[in-house]
């Protein structure tokens, strides 16, 4: 009979073997890739989205209604900035103008950099106040008054040094 020569081969622990650890790196790394995006996601929420837009689409009723009532009280407004002062002068058929105004420059995505000025009267039918610094970029621009129940709107791009809202700015006719 022949004899067999059997050999005991050494096993290394299961740590040194490499597809051990291929096996382990491949979900370990769903994890990681995980827990990135919910830090990314958690540091930069997105303020796109209104936690009352129940509410502000309900009030889109109240809004046109305000569009409305500027429209038929002619309502314009010239906004010019100068030297950091952000003048409007408001026109239109208006029994009497009001003590101060609002306007809010809103950031198309940004609700942060959303800005919001109560303008106080100077003169009749003109507001002043400095305008403090803002990051480029377009705004919309919202002029009211919330008592008088008015409201006009517009588009501009910031910084900005001129804007009418309200009607177009027709040429006055010759007079005879």
């Amino acid at each position: 009979m022949e004899s067999v020569n059997v050999t005991a081969q050494h096993k290394s622990p299961w740590w040194r073997e490499p597809m051990v650890w291929l096996l382990i790196a491949l979900p370990l790394s769903a994890v990681v890739a995980s827990l990135i995006t919910w830090w990314i996601a958690a540091r930069g929420a997105d303020s796109l989205v209104a936690e009352d837009y129940y509410k502000q689409g309900m009030a889109i009723h109240q809004i046109l209604e305000r569009e409305s009532r500027a429209a038929a009280l002619d309502l314009s407004a010239q906004l010019r900035v100068q030297d950091g002062t952000l003048r409007v002068r408001l026109e239109g058929r208006l029994d009497a103008y009001p003590d101060q105004i609002e306007l809010t420059l809103v950031h198309p995505s940004r609700q942060e950099q959303d800005l919001t000025l109560v303008l106080p009267a100077t003169a009749q039918g003109e507001y002043r106040i400095a305008l403090p610094p803002m990051p480029a970029g377009q705004r919309r621009v919202i002029l009211e008054s919330q008592h008088q129940g008015w409201r006009l709107t517009g588009r501009t791009a910031v910084p900005m040094t001129s804007l009418r809202l309200g009607k177009l700015a027709l040429p006055h006719p010759p007079q005879p």
